[in-house]
């Protein structure tokens, strides 16, 4: 479903998601599209996004032209796909692009902020994104990635890697390759919500998982 919304529900501690989005009273959210079970912290600003189904933000993110999988968790004040200046411009101010504000022109710089857009970022499913992360514009992320608190991500993490530091890099896997690829390859999280509850039991230990689950 698609949001053009500014405010919605407040948060309680026992609180219940469904097939409508969450969100903070004090959230603000524009252009965007929400799955199910979805939920946006507190004072979280989001625009032209997709948040996927079970997908979290918690509170005091910021959030602007990203694709968010399914089942991603992402902490506190995080950055997604902050404003940039145009390097390649004699001058780096926003006045040549916002000059409106400046009572420069009747009008913005649509195509830069156009161009600006398809800089999406693009966060995949199960995927872990740690307290006051800054995610640049066009960065990918795989699926069952994890980003450390207070990374800074400027290349693209491949799935089921662990990395952190600015600028992020790789620590380690979260699994071998074999075990990674297979539990992938399950694409459990397209599984509907009756499956997932009745197959809850299998989601705590990876090996039975993959012996009943993976292809």
């Amino acid at each position: 479903m698609s949001y053009t919304h500014i405010a919605a529900h407040n948060l309680p501690d026992a609180v219940r998601l469904g097939l409508e989005p969450t969100l903070a009273l004090d959230a603000v959210v524009r252009d965007c599209r929400f799955g199910r079970y979805t939920q946006v912290g507190r004072q979280s600003h989001m625009e032209d996004c997709l948040l996927d189904d079970y997908a979290y933000v918690q509170h005091y993110c910021d959030l602007m032209s990203a694709d968010i999988g399914k089942f991603a968790n992402i902490a506190n004040m995080v950055r997604v796909n902050p404003g940039f200046h145009p390097m390649e411009r004699p001058t780096l101010h926003h006045f040549s692009y916002r000059p409106t504000l400046y009572g420069m022109a009747q009008h913005d710089d649509a195509d830069f902020f156009a161009w600006r857009r398809r800089q999406r970022v693009v966060i995949g499913h199960d995927t872990w994104i740690g307290h006051g992360v800054v995610i640049m514009p066009g960065v990918r992320i795989g699926n069952g990635a994890v980003v450390g608190s207070n990374s800074v991500v400027t290349r693209d993490v491949p799935p089921y890697a662990i990395v952190a530091g600015a600028a992020a890099k790789v620590i380690r896997q979260r699994f071998p390759r074999s075990i990674a690829e297979a539990l992938e390859a399950t694409a459990w999280w397209d599984w509907d919500h009756e499956t997932l509850t009745a197959r809850m039991a299998e989601f705590k230990d990876l090996r039975t998982f993959l012996a009943r689950y993976a292809p």
